[in-house]
C-alpha cells in the first residue's frame, strides 16, 4: 500500500462528515475501505514520526540543562509545525477518495 503522488495533499485540518456510500464505491465493501484507509493512516503517521524524530535528534545533547531545553526556539517551532499538520487519518481518507492509494486484495485476485 503506497501513495502514487509524493506531493502533500491539501486536506482540511478538522474532521469532516463523510457519506459512507462514497467510501465503499471502489471496493464494494465499507470495511475493506476502512482497513485500506487505516493502514495508509498508519504509514503516514509513522513517516511523520520518523521525520520529526530525525529533526529533533539534531538538538539532542548528552548534557542538556534545564535552561537550554526551555529556550530552544528552533525546536519549539519544529514541534509546532508538526502539530499543525492535518491528522494522518484525514490525509488517508482524502488520498483514498482521490484514488491516490494503491491497494490490492489477494483473496479477490484468487477468485
Amino acid at each position: 500500500m503506497s501513495t502514487t503522488n509524493t506531493n502533500k495533499p491539501t486536506v482540511a485540518s478538522s474532521t469532516v462528515t463523510r457519506d459512507l456510500r462514497e467510501l465503499d464505491v471502489k471496493t464494494d465493501n465499507i470495511y475493506e475501505s476502512l482497513v485500506i484507509m487505516s493502514k495508509r493512516a498508519n504509514q503516514i503517521s509513522n513517516n511523520i514520526k520518523e521525520e520529526l524524530h530525525q529533526k529533533l535528534s539534531e538538538f539532542a545533547s548528552a548534557n542538556d540543562n534545564l535552561e537550554e531545553v526551555f529556550e530552544n526556539r528552533e525546536q519549539i517551532e519544529i514541534s509546532k509545525y508538526y502539530e499543525r499538520l492535518p491528522k494522518p487519518t484525514l490525509v488517508a481518507v482524502q488520498e483514498f477518495l482521490e484514488d491516490k492509494i494503491y491497494y490490492r486484495n489477494p483473496s479477490k485476485e484468487q477468485q
